[in-house]
């Protein structure tokens, strides 16, 4: 078994079987002694239930809800039930799906298969996903072809310097990346977005992501899964401890993105029910993204599993809406106090 192979298979489990969570920070969407982000309640919504309408429309692609699953996995033999389980459960709900980074199977072509989903989810929006750190190391035309061989509708550049900081592989050199960014969007033909792995990203970066000519945000913010926390348990825990909850809130990380970016926004990071989808939208977001409580659905019963709890979170966001009085997506834009 290869280095990226074993890294991921030790992502998986340290995923699954430690305390990866922020221990100080939360997202901001609680709502405690009047502090954090509140969605508003509208005693007479005026309106039935059932008017509410969760379709949308993210990178010319239409969504039966706002939500996607986010980048898990993929690289190592094991993943690949994982990712068709997932797409499974998403083609049923019509809603998005993010591949892991397609380092390994551009590596090792062999891998390759451990991604593809599209026999079991041909209609569903697909992101591909390369890190940052490789761009320039491996050309836009091999990024390109990994993305044909899955089928993918967009391209994810994930940006980890905290998570990286942790890697004992230390592939830290983060310098000139935005125009590696911007270099990237001009060679590869479809939609490029940007987004972190669980820190947030902040006023400034996104305003340099705004030049770079990306189509959307992803601020995977802080509050939920720790990559910090779960890549020094790969290597020095003392770092880990220390760094654990840095970041930016995925609420404030919203805020921040939403006044340097015009394009749309993935809210993620700490996202666990409805009424948290309900929040990031009614600040800005156009979808929501959800990883973790998802590879444990799946862990604990497949596809049907995963169909099951996303059904709940999209229920529970209609009855948020519904609450709010806002029949689609874009009348709950506001609604926070």
């Amino acid at each position: 078994m290869g280095k990226i192979e074993n890294r991921k298979l030790e992502h998986l489990d340290i995923s699954l079987n430690k305390n990866v969570q922020f221990r100080e920070k939360t997202t901001g969407f609680e709502k405690i002694a009047f502090k954090g982000i509140d969605l508003e309640y509208k005693a007479l919504p005026e309106m039935d239930k059932g008017e509410v309408n969760l379709e949308t429309e993210f990178l010319g692609k239409k969504f039966k809800s706002p939500l996607m699953v986010e980048a898990i996995t993929g690289g190592a033999k094991e993943a690949g039930k994982i990712n068709k389980d997932i797409a499974k459960a998403c083609e049923a709900l019509g809603i998005g799906m993010g591949l892991g980074s397609q380092r390994a199977m551009i590596e090792k072509p062999e891998l390759s298969e451990t991604y593809v989903v599209r026999d079991v989810a041909p209609t569903i929006f697909l992101a591909g996903n390369i890190g940052v750190t490789e761009l320039g190391k491996i050309p836009a035309s091999q990024i390109a072809e990994a993305l044909e061989k899955v089928g993918a509708d967009a391209l994810a550049v994930h940006i980890n310097a905290a998570q990286a900081a942790m890697q004992p592989e230390k592939e830290t050199d983060f310098s000139g990346r935005v125009a590696e960014i911007k270099k990237l969007v001009k060679e590869i033909k479809k939609p490029v977005y940007v987004k972190e792995v669980g820190h947030g990203i902040n006023l400034e970066t996104a305003k340099a992501l705004a030049k770079t000519g990306i189509k959307a945000i992803d601020v995977a913010g802080a509050g939920g899964t720790s990559w910090t926390a779960i890549d020094s348990f790969r290597g020095n825990k003392n770092l880990g401890e220390t760094f654990r909850d840095i970041g930016i809130p995925t609420s404030q990380s919203i805020v921040e993105c939403r006044k340097a970016f015009n394009g749309q926004i993935i809210a993620s990071g700490g996202i666990r029910n409805g009424l948290d989808c309900a929040k990031a939208l009614a600040l800005g977001a156009d979808i929501c993204g959800i990883a973790l409580p998802v590879l444990k659905a799946q862990q604990s019963g497949g596809s049907k599993a995963v169909q099951k709890y996303l059904e709940r979170i999209t229920e529970e966001l209609r009855i948020a809406m519904f609450l709010a009085g806002a029949k689609t997506i874009g009348q709950l834009k506001g609604k926070v106090r």
